[in-house]
């Protein structure tokens, strides 16, 4: 019954030591315990949204698809950082005007950096910023620069994370300027598109945007206060993301499925064809015995005009010419 009490060893079985460096400044047993809870919640609530898909068609399933998608990149994220992996050793700033280095939880050369974190915000931020612009029929052009914006500024905060000198500071702002944009494309273009489509899907995009804005403008402060400024311990940070990121994730796709169950795909231009559908379609194709298409021949209207002419050097031409001749004078 020993392995009924084991507690949590991942800190142990892999050491904070990654190329050729340690990190003082690290998750312990709590921090590790913490991330493989979330991660276990993540996964159950990517389950329930794959099960729930299953009550309606196969073509109204891309919101349930891309939740569950999110949720589940997260909790392989989450089970890495909980196994203590996925990361790098950063050196820290020594000034004390940035740095609390009075405290040892804080204290050392490197902390901590898991840089798993960024590839799991890299892959699911984009599918959290469809489920509203494709709710409010945003096009395409404007739906990709959104979602390329929003990578900038994913990669402008994994960049300040592994730079040890004050420019991190710099892509910290390119980041926050990036967000910026985001948001303004979501209160701006976005409603505009939403509002058209009817009160109700209006309603429910506006809040899907304002849910996650809320949440979104809590990251660059934890940014900030851990990976930027050093003043919370590495199992704070844990706590700290590991909440912003079940509101964001979990939390807002329950509640952005249960506000989107009256509304139609189709409404918002989401109309796919299943394949058993659009019969018309396939028997305007015939098939070989051999399994390839082949398009049907194009048949040449005949006339009676063609039924009735005389072909050259028939008998009837012949005929038709020896009576012109006869009827002609001499």
């Amino acid at each position: 019954m020993d392995f009924l009490t084991k507690r949590n060893s991942a800190v142990t079985d892999n050491p904070p030591i990654a190329n050729n460096r340690e990190a003082q400044i690290k998750i312990t047993e709590a921090g590790s315990s913490f991330y493989y809870a979330v991660m276990a919640f993540m996964g159950f609530v990517g389950l329930v949204l794959l099960l729930a898909s299953l009550s309606r068609r196969r073509t109204d399933r891309i919101f349930f698809y891309l939740l569950a998608g999110a949720n589940f990149v997260a909790s392989i994220s989450y089970y890495a950082m909980g196994s203590n992996l996925g990361f790098t050793p950063i050196g820290v700033q020594p000034s004390p005007s940035l740095y609390r280095q009075d405290d040892p939880r804080v204290r050392g050369d490197n902390r901590q950096i898991f840089w798993t974190r960024y590839v799991d915000w890299f892959v699911t931020t984009p599918l959290l910023l469809l489920t509203m612009l494709l709710t409010a029929g945003v096009p395409a052009p404007t739906l990709l620069f959104i979602i390329f914006m929003n990578e900038v500024m994913i990669v402008c905060g994994l960049v300040g994370a592994v730079t040890e000198t004050a420019y991190k500071w710099g892509f910290f702002g390119f980041g926050c300027a990036a967000m910026i944009y985001v948001f303004w494309g979501l209160f701006g273009r976005g409603r505009k598109y939403a509002r058209y489509l009817g009160n109700d899907v209006h309603r429910v995009y506006l809040m899907a945007v304002i849910y996650q804005f809320i949440i979104w403008i809590c990251y660059p402060i934890g940014w900030g206060v851990s990976e930027g400024g050093n003043v919370i311990a590495p199992d704070s940070e844990a706590v700290y993301y590991g909440v912003c990121d079940m509101l964001a994730k979990p939390f807002y796709s329950l509640i952005f499925m249960f506000l989107h169950r009256k509304i139609d795909p189709a409404r918002l231009g989401l109309k796919f064809r299943d394949y058993d559908e659009d019969f018309a379609y396939n028997q305007r194709r015939h098939y070989s015995s051999s399994g390839h298409i082949r398009e049907p021949k194009e048949e040449i209207p005949t006339t009676a005009a063609h039924a009735e002419a005389p072909r050259a050097g028939s008998l009837d031409a012949n005929h038709h010419d020896g009576a012109a001749a006869a009827t002609t004078p001499a």
